[in-house]
């Protein structure tokens, strides 16, 4: 909580205003969090699916709920379908569409989750443009839940054509860890659980960005149907550049 030097804080979230059941979120959050995509919305494996037949996707009336100060992502598959979903912050003063624009700034979150083979998380900053990879991507926590945790950054190299960078920790997903990414002009540094895994001084973007929990499924083969279990956020804070 609070201003940091060099940043001032924009978002806090501990999950402590009430308990929201599953098909019930954001509920009292509701000033504070978009459940993000409708329940249906193809997600990234999704798309390039023919219509209808998607394996996977976010449905957030049947994954997210708040209980116990924290937020539970109950990550299953249901008629074939595997669900995930991809809730986003509201910053203070943001009514509409995309809630938490900004260029630069510090994203901090704690989570753990279980080992689930084939669902995944890619918590991240996409361009308010919608221009990929021009204008960059950086996820952090990273990873199929059954592996380790990593940073990555999206763009374009000198030939203009799409590239990335990965910095790997070699750390599971099983226990509480604190990822943290600090976004600056032409720098980027990702820390967990406080100490640094890499710094970036390429590919950096430098337009605005959204925030995202996107949690889905079928980017490292999908999980098989009796896969099922739960990604837990204890707090997200938000902090822009002074």
């Amino acid at each position: 909580m609070g201003d940091l030097p060099g940043w001032k804080q924009v978002f806090a979230e501990d999950f402590t205003d009430g308990d929201a059941p599953r098909g019930g979120f954001p509920g009292p959050y509701g000033t504070r969090w978009s459940e993000g995509y409708k329940d249906g919305t193809p997600d990234t494996h999704g798309k390039t699916a023919p219509n209808g037949q998607a394996p996977s996707g976010y449905y957030p009336s049947k994954v997210l709920s708040v209980h116990d100060g924290v937020l539970d992502m109950y990550l299953h598959t249901e008629n074939g379908v595997s669900m995930g979903a991809a809730p986003s912050p509201k910053f203070a003063g943001f009514t509409e569409w995309p809630y938490n624009s900004q260029v630069y700034g510090r994203y901090s979150v704690r989570f753990k989750a279980d080992s689930l083979p084939g669902f995944k998380v890619a918590w991240l900053l996409w361009p308010v443009s919608k221009q990929w990879p021009e204008d960059g991507e950086i996820d952090f926590p990273e990873g199929d839940l059954s592996r380790g945790i990593y940073a990555a950054l999206h763009g374009l190299d000198s030939k203009g054509e799409h590239t990335f960078d990965i910095f790997r920790p070699n750390v599971p997903f099983t226990s509480w860890h604190t990822a943290t990414t600090e976004w600056s002009p032409g720098r980027i540094e990702f820390f967990l659980d406080g100490t640094s895994i890499g710094v970036a001084t390429s590919l950096v973007p430098n337009k605005p960005m959204r925030y995202l929990l996107q949690t889905e499924s079928c980017l490292t083969g999908c999980p098989l149907p009796e896969t099922s279990g739960h990604v837990y956020v204890d707090w997200v804070a938000v902090w822009a550049r002074k």
